[in-house]
């Protein structure tokens, strides 16, 4: 046994996991049906290959020390992930992905993505989840480079990317809105670009990391960036600048009187959503990803991700 990796085998964690379990090394040996000669022999080429003592012999029980008890806590660690990816093998062979990654836009409810993160996890699946946040091309971006394997709230196209497959999520308003004492609040409506541009507009900045997009700007403007769409509403309701909202999203602090609609020259934007999934080498997909295809064929489902915004 030249090296650690050699003494730390399954077999060997499990051997000297029966000695402290027995007590002694006579009764392990007996327990694994070996002559304690050469169970003792064995965990002494532990030790050597670890340059460690792991069990105290100077009591006639076999006591471990506490670098055999630190190794006794992580080999029960390893061994359950040991057991972890063989089931995580068996269960892959069954058609389900072992990861699965959601680039999920900002304007998205997250109160019914959980939902429906609570929905799939009921089903036991051996697939992890890993949640993106995406914000417009960005969105979409994280897909097409291989970071994701579905993207929900896409609002730019990717027809020219390869392999790629979108079906529509829903129609989304993004509305002009500020705090009740910002000075636009009473400003005479509809607000034009020239009153616009003497005041600071909030952005959320694009995710994608080349490139991207900036929506409703004006050149020469101040601008606050943030990175969420959900910063971007708290900046809008300390006053510290105004901008366009999915409607939705900010539903409930206009009924509460925590924002204002304001009229604007330019006219609304109403921003068609998709969802997206494929892209280059990709093949059918796997039982993961065709679930939650699945649960985006619903109406109700697609109208919650985009509406679902009461829950602060």
């Amino acid at each position: 046994m030249h090296n650690t990796r050699d003494a730390l085998t399954p077999e060997n964690l499990t051997m000297l996991q029966v000695i402290a379990e027995a007590g002694s090394f006579a009764a392990a040996a007996r327990q694994l049906g070996l002559v304690p000669s050469a169970l003792t022999y064995r965990v002494r080429q532990i030790e050597d290959a670890l340059d460690v003592l792991l069990f105290d012999r100077s009591a006639r029980q076999a006591r471990p020390t506490e670098a055999g008890a630190e190794l006794l806590r992580e080999g029960a660690r390893l061994l359950c992930d040991v057991d972890a990816v063989a089931h995580r093998v068996q269960r892959v062979a069954t058609g389900w992905e072992p990861q699965l990654t959601l680039s999920v836009e900002g304007v998205v409810s997250p109160h019914t993505m959980l939902e429906l993160v609570e929905a799939f996890y009921a089903l036991a699946p051996p697939t992890r989840l890993k949640l993106r946040n995406g914000i417009m091309s960005g969105t979409l971006e994280a897909l097409t480079s291989g970071r994701a394997d579905l993207a929900i709230g896409v609002s730019v196209a990717g027809s020219n990317v390869a392999g790629l497959q979108q079906a529509p999520l829903g129609d989304l308003l993004f509305i002009y809105v500020v705090a009740p004492h910002h000075p636009l609040a009473s400003a005479p409506e509809p607000i034009t670009d020239a009153t616009l541009l003497e005041h600071r507009a909030v952005a959320v900045a694009d995710s994608a990391q080349r490139g991207g997009l900036t929506m409703g700007l004006l050149g020469g403007q101040d601008v606050l960036t943030v990175d969420t769409m959900q910063a971007k509403v708290q900046v809008q309701l300390r006053g510290l600048g105004g901008g366009f909202l999915p409607e939705p999203m900010v539903r409930p602090y206009l009924e509460a009187g925590h924002l204002i609609e304001r009229k604007v020259a330019r006219p609304e934007r109403s921003v068609r959503m998709h969802y997206a999934w494929g892209g280059p080498g990709f093949t059918a997909p796997g039982r993961a990803l065709q679930w939650w295809l699945g649960q985006l064929q619903s109406p109700a489902t697609r109208r919650a991700l985009l509406e679902n915004h009461h829950h602060f």
